[in-house]
């Protein structure tokens, strides 16, 4: 009888325990996602990983860092991807199923990420360059002397040269139309010109 008693009271006494222990977790995993300011965005950067690489740092170089990139810069460029006024085939439709709260999320998220450092060294010619045209452009005076940027201006320090390169002939062939004055600027350089100045920019 008494066996039996004290079987029936370790038994209870499991299950009790059990159930503080799941209470715990529960509680836990609760916490875990109130303190996870991304947890209803994590879908979205999923699928920003994929091109661009593990929190934003890109290894592909047709894919620009994101890591540590302006956040009014990235939040805007999200928008005009959205209206259309920035066309891409990838990031139009992608931008097209966001809402302005996950676009902000989006942005910060990123802008918070360690700038990934890709090692790029130009040619010390292509340097001088690149360096002659973006002085004659006047570059610094909107991306700052370390082309690092400032809120809504975008950093090119160490970014990829061949984005740099794609992304300036966008402009100067008025296929990228966000910016017209960048348009302006770049219609007067040389492809050659314009690969110097991002391979400059790259390397900083």
């Amino acid at each position: 009888m008494f066996l039996n008693l004290g079987s029936k009271i370790i038994t209870t006494f499991n299950k009790f325990l059990f159930i503080i222990l799941f209470l715990f977790i529960s509680i836990l995993s609760i916490e875990e996602v109130y303190a996870d300011e991304y947890a209803d965005i994590r879908t979205q950067l999923t699928l920003c990983f994929a091109c661009h690489g593990q929190n934003g740092a890109s290894i592909q170089p047709n894919f620009p860092i994101l890591a540590g990139q302006e956040l009014y810069y990235l939040y805007v460029q999200l928008k005009d991807f959205k209206s259309g006024y920035r066309a891409s085939e990838i990031m139009g439709p992608i931008s097209k199923s966001m809402e302005k709260e996950q676009m902000k999320k989006l942005a910060k998220y990123f802008s918070e990420q360690k700038w990934s450092n890709i090692g790029f060294k130009p040619v010390p010619k292509r340097a001088k360059l690149g360096e002659t045209g973006t002085s004659a452009g006047q570059c610094v005076q909107c991306h700052l002397g370390g082309y690092e940027g400032n809120s809504r201006i975008p950093r090119l320090a160490g970014q990829h040269p061949e984005y740099l390169k794609n992304t300036m002939m966008d402009f100067k062939n008025k296929i990228r139309n966000n910016s017209p004055a960048k348009s302006s600027l770049l219609e007067s350089y040389s492809e050659d010109e314009i690969a110097a100045m991002a391979e400059y920019m790259a390397g900083k």
